[in-house]
């Protein structure tokens, strides 16, 4: 198995070279270093968290060419933001909207049933505010153009799938180019929001059946993720990776990236 350590110096990676046992430090990208077979030691994780560096154990012989599918969750993850929250600030109830927020992507609480009552708060909200949020506060997380830029160059189909708003995963899809999107529709009349949803809604089940149907389920798939919801998803890919994630997500991904940007899942091939 191979150690990558990132965002890292020079003399972070030999370090960490010498805390695993490794044969050899190579690069992996911008600030990324593989540790040749290395072991993951008690003394090389403790010095990876002192430092704030990401490690992953990853098996030889993982090449991102090799990729089909790369499939990423958008609020916290794709994006900065969670969209609703900010759609919440503008309706003068994002703090009761982002405890619930927190408590969804936490596994706390059922996604579904969140979901609808956070909506339904944004009642009355002019759809005007939709484009606020996407002009004014949505930006792309570091890395993310150079991870979708990669997928392209190398033939990887891309997946946005999202429990947020298809107004928004619309808008992405035509600005980076991506190849398939899942979110929830937002109901609207007479130029505001109705605080309903239109159609079925995309919780985490809806996410991982969307995958499945891609018939990409399997070892050259990649699922990013941050929230609970993400999970089920995450679950059927070949390489799973926490982003920002909450606890629960983390112990069960693959692989963790709290300090790298989305750039770092490159740096987890070869």
């Amino acid at each position: 198995m191979n150690l990558v350590v990132q965002p890292a110096s020079a003399e972070q990676a030999a370090e960490a070279a010498r805390l695993s046992g490794a044969l050899a430090v190579e690069p992996a990208g911008a600030r990324a270093f593989r540790l040749r077979e290395a072991a993951a030691t008690p003394g090389v994780l403790a010095y990876c968290g002192a430092q704030r560096l990401d490690w992953a154990l990853r098996p030889e012989g993982l090449r991102f060419a090799g990729l089909k599918l790369l499939a990423m969750d958008m609020d916290s993850t794709l994006i900065t933001i969670e969209c609703i929250d900010e759609l919440g600030d503008l309706a003068g109830k994002k703090a009761e909207i982002s405890a619930i927020t927190a408590q969804a992507m936490r596994g706390e609480i059922d996604y579904a049933e969140s979901l609808e009552r956070r909506v339904g708060m944004l009642k009355g909200l002019s759809v005007e505010a939709l484009q606020r949020v996407y002009d004014d506060r949505l930006r792309l997380t570091p890395g993310a153009e150079q991870l979708v830029a990669a997928c392209r160059k190398h033939g990887v189909k891309l997946l946005l799938v999202s429990g947020g708003f298809t107004f928004f995963t619309d808008r992405l899809q035509r600005r980076l180019g991506l190849d398939f999107t899942l979110a929830n529709n937002l109901g609207m009349a007479d130029g505001r929001l109705t605080g309903e949803l239109a159609g079925d809604i995309v919780d985490g089940t809806a996410k991982a059946a969307f995958f499945r149907v891609l018939g990409r389920a399997g070892r050259e798939t990649v699922a990013i993720g941050d929230g609970a919801n993400d999970l089920p998803m995450m679950a059927l890919a070949g390489t799973s990776v926490a982003f920002r994630a909450k606890p629960l997500v983390q112990e069960k991904a693959d692989c963790a990236l709290n300090y790298a940007g989305l750039d770092g899942v490159l740096a987890l091939f070869e």
